[in-house]
């Protein structure tokens, strides 16, 4: 036998795309299972392009997904998500895509791993391994089958889709694999510390865990004003560099490095920077025009080393929770709304999220962060892998 046929769906979900897997299909050991996704997705790739394999060749598309269903008895799957290095051969399981869990769901559904109604909205209860956290997930259900074509209009995404609502519940801390180094909300205390980071200079930043762990900085901390698109930054090197510096040392200062070496090499997903600023008008990469009175702060992200084309679910899921908490980066720019909600402008065009959040006994409490995405299922079938001494 040449090749290896091992079933899969690629997806879209939110801004990203994926290669979904059941869980029972792929091989029970870690190693083994991660050389088998990266050559599936076809890294390391020197060229950075991924063509001998399914990843897009950018931090968006270069993404694994695995589903199974769930021996808890309060959720009804279990889902991993794993962020593939392009250029080395890396599989960050650290963290998580709130993009790609729109599609968690309607993945679910088609594979017979969830019971849904015919019609209506089907309520998928989603346990995300990596973090230890629960999302619920509102798909809705047209003859059997998750709706896919809507109204709703998705900046970053070209054509509108079906909405899928995400509640991340109970999104800051961790209960996964990091439970024991950054498990809660702030994972220094502070709202707003400074990070020392060398060839940088001194840096204020909110750490916080919400999403994904996030290191919230302002955009002038960068020489940046806040409405930069990917062809302002990703070409910039030097920039690169230190941004990941402070990303680093982010890493370190949540406890979820022992070093910036480390960070830099071992955990390239996670924690995510980004970077805000006040509302600003600026055109986004579609072309459309997007007003400051629109918008109540602009908000750009780094992914896996390059500024993201839009904004990561999860990154949307820390700025609502940070500007629903007083005295941090995001909150001093623009504070959750009357209405929990907060409206802000990425690279793409403009998102609203909302948080709820409270105050008890000295501490925030944050119940759950609202996102509102849509899904496609993209191609099905089988993926193959050459059978080499390696794989197979």
């Amino acid at each position: 036998m040449q090749r290896l046929k091992i079933p899969a769906v690629y997806m879209r979900g939110g801004t990203s795309k994926g290669v979904f897997f059941r869980a029972d299909v792929l091989p029970e050991d870690p190693s083994a299972r991660d050389q088998l996704l990266l050559r599936i997705t076809g890294s390391p790739d020197r060229y950075g392009k991924q063509i001998d394999g399914m990843g897009g060749g950018t931090s968006s598309t270069s993404k694994v997904v695995i589903v199974s269903r769930s021996a808890r008895a309060d959720s009804d799957v279990d889902y991993w998500f794993g962020a593939v290095s392009i250029d080395s051969a890396v599989i960050d399981w650290s963290g998580n895509c709130g993009n790609l869990s729109a599609a968690v769901g309607p993945f679910a559904i088609s594979e017979g791993l969830v019971d849904a109604p015919a019609s209506g909205m089907a309520i998928v209860r989603i346990w995300q391994a990596n973090l230890g956290k629960h999302i619920v997930a509102h798909v809705p259900m047209r003859n059997g089958e998750p709706l896919e074509s809507g109204d709703f209009e998705l900046d970053g995404v070209a054509f509108p889709g079906a909405e899928i609502k995400l509640e991340f519940i109970d999104p800051a801390g961790g209960d996964g694999e990091d439970k024991a180094d950054a498990g809660s909300l702030f994972p220094t205390s502070a709202r707003i510390e400074t990070l020392d980071v060398p060839g940088v200079g001194a840096i204020r930043a909110t750490l916080i865990n919400a999403g994904n762990p996030t290191v919230f900085i302002d955009a002038a901390s960068l020489g940046l004003t806040g409405v930069e698109l990917q062809a302002d930054v990703n070409p910039d090197r030097s920039l690169l560099e230190r941004a990941e510096a402070i990303r680093a040392h982010g890493a370190v200062a949540m406890g979820l490095s022992t070093s910036v070496d480390e960070a830099t090499r071992l955990r390239p997903a996670t924690p995510k920077l980004a970077f805000v600023a006040r509302a600003a008008p600026y055109v986004a990469s579609g072309g459309k025009a997007i007003h400051a009175g629109e918008i109540d702060l602009v908000a750009r992200i780094f992914s896996m080393g390059q500024l993201h084309h839009a904004m990561t679910g999860t990154g949307a899921v820390a700025l609502a929770v940070a500007a629903a908490i007083p005295e941090t980066i995001v909150s001093v720019i623009a504070p959750l709304g009357p209405d929990g909600r907060v409206r802000f402008g990425h690279p793409s065009g403009t998102l609203t999220v909302g948080a709820e959040a409270h105050e008890e006994s000295g501490a925030w409490i944050v119940t759950k962060a609202v996102v509102s995405r849509s899904a496609r299922r993209l191609m099905e079938g089988m993926v193959c892998v050459p059978v080499t001494g390696s794989v197979g």
